[in-house]
């Protein structure tokens, strides 16, 4: 008898737990790391990465002396993104330079991201931020309108196929960073009536190349 009331006390321990668990994890405004790995995931769902800092717009010109400028979008013209045509552009009466001009091919359409705000400018976005752990958050409550700063290390597990190619990531070092290993980041997040949700974010690391940047 005695050791069926243990049994029972066991049991009701262990459910009466659970329940506490699943309330905690059910309430998107408990301060706890899945609900910061669901805000953070949630809001570069809709920030994907993209190639350049800011939106660009084709066709473009460049020199082909400015060897800059040409091994980037070369690269692109590789990957099969941009397609490229050679032209002579006149400086002068009796003078001319070597150009290439350089446009969106049918796959780079398709792969292209519109910026809504300029008709014609946009961006080669390649894939999402995946946290993959919380490293530490600062002291907050699960009120409303509270805030925390949450540093976190994240992956980008869908990269399209032109971002891992060795000419793009010659083009692009910081793409090979990117998508090299996890990357450390910052994010401050703010309670709100759906729970919580990011008001600002960083990288840790800086974004560099020739041309354009690795941009959220």
């Amino acid at each position: 008898m005695k050791s069926q009331t243990i049994r029972t006390t066991i049991r009701t321990t262990a459910l009466c737990s659970a329940v506490a668990f699943l309330a905690t994890s059910c309430n998107k405004k408990a301060d706890n790391t899945l609900n910061y790995t669901s805000a953070i995931n949630s809001y570069y769902s809709a920030h994907p990465a993209c190639l350049w800092s800011d939106p660009v717009k084709f066709p473009v010109q460049a020199d082909t002396s400015n060897n800059s400028k040409t091994s980037n979008y070369d690269a692109l013209v590789d990957q099969g993104l941009l397609v490229r045509t050679t032209a002579e552009k006149k400086v002068l009466i009796i003078a001319s330079k070597q150009v290439n001009n350089y446009d969106l091919s049918d796959k780079g359409r398709a792969a292209w991201t519109a910026d809504t705000t300029q008709p014609g400018y946009g961006n080669f976005c390649y894939g999402h931020r995946k946290v993959s752990s919380i490293d530490s958050s600062t002291p907050t409550t699960s009120d409303p309108g509270a805030t925390t700063q949450v540093s976190y290390h994240y992956n980008i597990p869908d990269a399209a196929a032109w971002a891992t190619a060795p000419e793009t990531q010659n083009a692009y070092p910081q793409l090979q960073t990117e998508l090299a290993a996890p990357q450390n980041a910052q994010a401050t997040l703010t309670n709100t009536s759906n729970g919580w949700q990011v008001s600002s974010a960083k990288s840790a690391s800086t974004a560099s190349s020739n041309d354009g940047k690795i941009v959220e």
